[in-house]
């Protein structure tokens, strides 16, 4: 009986949640190849949230067939002409189409046409996180602090550099910080790389230099991460902690900000494993996903929209990389078709696309692997 218990809970706390996330961010994805693509004048065939057998489905007046499918870990949606669900053409069948059929089908567009298609699910993406921050903002606002120091660890990266309680940080290496939370951003991930804090103190400014530690922290939910900290700490009195609230627009502008945070923090992992001042182990699979969907769901609606936008923004940019299969790669043959004035070979194609499905199985075991030493340890 207890087994059954458990396994309830899994299902209702790790399982459906993550599901739910998943679903809502595939979905707006592969809806914004399927309304450039209509726009485009293109046929669709297929929407599928998840691939492999279908579970359920209909075909609706324009001849798209939308469907659920029995694996529910991503989705697509096939254009007229394509070979397969990553829209490699089928040159055999497009051959035998009479011209005005050719004109309906994906490669038969123009290269603008087929472009705007591509990056339209990215870019979906993008506004889902936008428009999930925004209602987070005008409904819940947003806490911030000062960037004013109440006190430093002994010891720490700010401590040796002279940093003293009552100072308050208005730069990072040249950028202004307004709030704490914009030093701990950018402090964050750049761990054992020189920063130089400007320090307003009684009316004088001065220029200090230091190196961020790499640091384990352990999150409430016994989650094991690596950051750069400086040793600085802020309270109430001193960093006035407050909530600002937003008007729909100032909520929207707040909600793309949030988001460009999350890409170029992106971007600072991704240059710090190349650099090696971080690990790769932080790389999570749909395991661990699904883990921060269930621990979300116990914090409330909330957190698991937010999750939610954080995760749209990675998938939005892991689609974006030039590998072919990804939209990136879609749209790196485009760049070099409007280049050379003509399509790349369907060899060359085919092989690209055997290699870039050959890299994105090995990121996924990899990720995979990440998840499943961390439950081990």
């Amino acid at each position: 009986m207890a087994y059954i218990t458990d396994l309830f809970q899994f299902i209702t706390g790790y399982i459906i949640p993550f599901l739910l996330v998943l679903t809502l961010i595939v979905f707006v994805h592969e809806m914004g190849h399927y309304l450039a693509g209509r726009w485009s004048g293109i046929r669709i065939t297929a929407f599928s949230i998840g691939f492999g057998p279908e579970l359920l489905g209909f075909n609706d007046r324009h001849g798209t067939r939308w469907k659920i499918s029995a694996i529910p870990l991503g989705g697509y949606v096939k254009f007229y002409g394509d070979e397969d669900a990553a829209s490699r053409p089928d040159y055999e069948a497009l051959a035998r189409l009479a011209p005005g059929d050719r004109d309906r089908t994906f490669l038969g567009a123009t290269l603008w046409k087929r472009a705007v298609t591509v990056a339209a699910g990215p870019i979906a993406n993008f506004l889902l996180a936008i428009a999930i921050f925004a209602v987070i903002f005008s409904i819940y606002g947003r806490q911030v602090a000062d960037p004013v120091v109440a006190e430093l660890k002994p010891g720490s990266a700010a401590a040796k550099a002279g940093v003293l309680p009552g100072d308050r940080l208005v730069s990072i290496d040249g950028t202004t910080v307004t709030t704490f939370d914009d030093v701990r951003r950018y402090v964050s991930v750049r761990p054992e790389q020189p920063i130089t804090i400007g320090i307003e103190r009684g009316g004088e400014f001065l220029d200090l230099t230091m190196v961020p530690e790499r640091t384990e922290l352990t999150d409430e939910f016994g989650n094991k991460m690596e950051v750069g900290l400086i040793g600085i700490v802020t309270n109430q009195e001193a960093g006035n902690f407050r909530v600002i609230e937003y008007g729909p627009v100032e909520a929207v502008g707040q909600g793309a900000l949030q988001s460009w945070h999350i890409v170029t923090g992106t971007f600072n992992y991704l240059w710090n494993l190349v650099t090696g001042h971080m690990k790769a182990d932080q790389l999570g699979g749909p395991i661990r996903v699904a883990q921060a969907s269930g621990q979300m769901a116990t914090l409330g609606v909330a957190a698991v929209l937010q999750l939610a936008a954080v995760l749209s923004v990675s998938i939005g940019l892991l689609n974006l990389m030039p590998v072919p299969v990804l939209d990136g790669g879609h749209l790196v043959f485009y760049a070099v078709e409007a280049i050379r004035g003509k399509p790349v070979g369907p060899r060359t194609q085919d092989i690209a696309f055997r290699i870039g499905f050959a890299m994105v199985l090995m990121l996924m075991v990899f990720a995979t692997w990440n998840d499943i030493s961390m439950l081990a340890g």
